[in-house]
């Protein structure tokens, strides 16, 4: 389909001649995702869908318990601090945002009284503002309302660098005016095309400022509502042991009618994937398990009980294996892996496309993920408007040997290869999952055969993606030589996504390792290109710089794409939840209700 053939179809749906409905399924049909084709709607000024689950509860409550596993169990309940997926699900039963994404890439809105558009004046021509309608009538969890003042105290609290969040990236661009009681302004210094980031989403959630107030910037840790949330979700908070388990009750005044269904909610956490599966398809003792990274065929016996069904839907979520081009076992003021260090072997690119070449992602996908995932080369596969079609992978043994020969690394009587007394012998970590350490030795297989020595580490999951500083092991410190994990995509969009590969996004010890670049790798061109597609308005270029961005960093094989992932989740028979592959599991969790 050509652009101007789009650009007509897109005009009838403006007109009314055509529904949205239409419109993705002819833009499916020539390879335009629905995220994107969404996107394409409303960057022409056609409002967002307002689609979710359909809810048929009549009242609120009633439903009794709804138990959930978090095998990774959460640590933290501050969504501006949760690095790791576990800690955005269990901030999310509280903490709720303007607006969030459904599983066809659509904006729902939450807080927000609509979504903004060209049509309803929420959406400036020149893509410089955008203005936010609150709802009003919401209260907090202590009975406070819920007003404009607590949105823009979330852009200062998150855009204050002495804040450290997770979530600054978001928010330290951009200006925040209130307009009126329910009324926000959000202005960006240029033309921006993807407006849908701050407030939006799992980087969204919006704090209370009478509760959070005295508690911005370097004094953020200490807020006893990081640990007792306050916030303006479906349940209260009830108890939190961090590591463990989190139980909450139904909120009365939630502001959705007839909702939330259930009238206590448990969120249990720790164990492993397959005891969570376990759990939910054959005991039937949970309704539902997150993130079951599991060997596909176990998944499929274990369907067979009959107590629930495995839910995968799409995202752009990728498992990947990272190297480390600085020093991880020298430390400079107070930390390891520091950008003042250089990795005595990794820095190599030649060691670097070699390794690359070790990795048989064909075997991975075939032999343990399954419907979990889709061998691929690229960081970003959804949208597939921001693929890359250049980035191809291949696995060579004989190739590896030849580059390594190549660039001077002889094999030692041990068989491991050295050049100017340095070995390459590296510590190669990931979390605690079988798939996992499945993965790492068949890497190990390959890379013992090109002369390549790997030391194997598997950490605890709640402690590999915890979010605290003085934890030696989190993935975001990156003390080893290389490591492997899925990185979320939050969005139908991949610009926040890749910020992952910019160089002021590097984590380091001033920023209490909340930096989205955990690489350390930085590229002049790509910083361009990324602050380049910031501001670029036309689709297809904008399309053009986030991939060259994508490119880059995989063509340095710093970053090491291994599966393409679906979200793959296990939910009791009668349970109807609203699973989406573009934001948390906990996004819409006012809408779940028991047949």
């Amino acid at each position: 389909m050509k652009d101007q053939d789009l650009g007509q179809l897109i005009a009838r749906v403006k007109e009314g001649a055509l529904s949205r409905r239409s419109f993705l399924k002819k833009a499916a049909a020539v390879g335009v995702a629905a995220p994107f084709a969404n996107q394409l709607l409303a960057f022409n000024g056609v409002a967002m869908a307002n689609a979710s689950l359909p809810y048929k509860p009549t009242k609120a409550g009633g439903g009794g318990p709804l138990k959930m596993l978090l095998w990774q169990a959460p640590t933290l309940l501050n969504p501006h601090f949760a690095s790791g997926t576990k800690d955005q699900i269990a901030s999310r039963v509280f903490f709720e945002p303007l607006a969030g994404w459904d599983k066809d890439g659509n904006l729902f809105p939450q807080l927000a009284a609509e979504i903004p558009s060209r049509a309803n004046g929420g959406l400036s021509a020149d893509g410089k503002e955008v203005i936010w309608k609150l709802k009003q009538g919401v209260k907090w969890h202590d009975g406070k309302p819920f007003t404009a003042d607590d949105a823009v105290f979330t852009w200062e609290y998150a855009a204050d660098p002495a804040t450290a969040a997770y979530t600054t990236g978001s928010y330290k661009d951009i200006k925040v005016e209130k307009i009126d009681s329910h009324t926000i302004k959000v202005i960006f210094k240029n033309s921006t095309p993807f407006w849908a980031d701050a407030f939006v989403g799992v980087a969204g959630m919006i704090l209370p400022k009478h509760l959070f107030a005295e508690y911005k910037g370097a004094k953020s840790r200490e807020a006893p509502s990081n640990l007792k949330p306050v916030g303006t979700g479906p349940y209260r908070f009830v108890e939190f042991k961090p590591g463990d388990i989190l139980t909450a009750e139904r909120n009365p005044d939630y502001h959705v009618a007839n909702q939330p269904h259930f009238d206590t909610l448990e969120v249990k956490g720790g164990g492993d994937a397959v005891s969570a599966a376990r759990a939910v398809l054959q005991t039937g003792e949970y309704d539902y398990a997150w993130n079951l990274q599991v060997e596909d065929e176990i998944l499929k016996r274990m369907e067979t009980g009959g107590r629930g069904k495995i839910s995968a839907v799409p995202s752009g979520n990728i498992e990947f294996i990272m190297l480390n081009t600085t020093d991880p076992w020298t430390e400079v003021d107070g930390e390891r892996s520091s950008i003042k260090t250089k990795h005595p072997t990794l820095t190599d690119p030649k060691v670097r496309e070699a390794m690359n070449l070790l990795i048989d992602r064909d075997s991975i996908q075939k032999f343990i993920y399954g419907r979990g995932g889709v061998a691929t080369a690229s960081f970003v596969n959804q949208p597939a408007k921001f693929k890359s079609k250049k980035l191809k992978y291949e696995f060579n043994i004989e190739k590896a040997n030849k580059i390594l020969d190549e660039a001077g690394y002889k094999r030692g009587s041990d068989g491991i290869r050295e050049k100017d007394g340095k070995k390459l012998k590296y510590v190669y970590q990931t979390s605690i999952n079988a798939p996992r350490q499945k993965c790492q030795q068949i890497i190990k297989q390959a890379c013992q055969r090109a002369g390549i020595d790997l030391e194997l580490k598997s950490i605890t999951a709640s402690v590999f993606f915890s979010s605290d500083v003085a934890n030696p092991d989190t993935y975001t410190k990156f003390y080893a030589d290389m490591q492997m994990y899925t990185t979320t995509q939050p969005q139908p969009d991949p610009e926040r996504f890749l910020n992952q590969f910019v160089s002021w996004e590097i984590a380091n010890k001033e920023n209490k390792w909340l930096g989205r670049n955990v690489s350390r790798y930085t590229d002049k061109a790509a910083d361009e290109a990324y602050r380049a597609a910031q501001k670029e308005l036309d689709p297809d270029k904008r399309a053009e710089l986030l991939i060259k961005v994508n490119e880059i960093f995989c063509g340095a094989h710093v970053i090491q794409p291994l599966l393409s992932r679906s979200v793959v989740a296990a939910a009791a028979n009668n349970l109807f939840h609203d699973h989406s592959g573009w934001d948390s599991d906990t996004w819409n969790l006012a809408a779940w209700y028991r047949a």
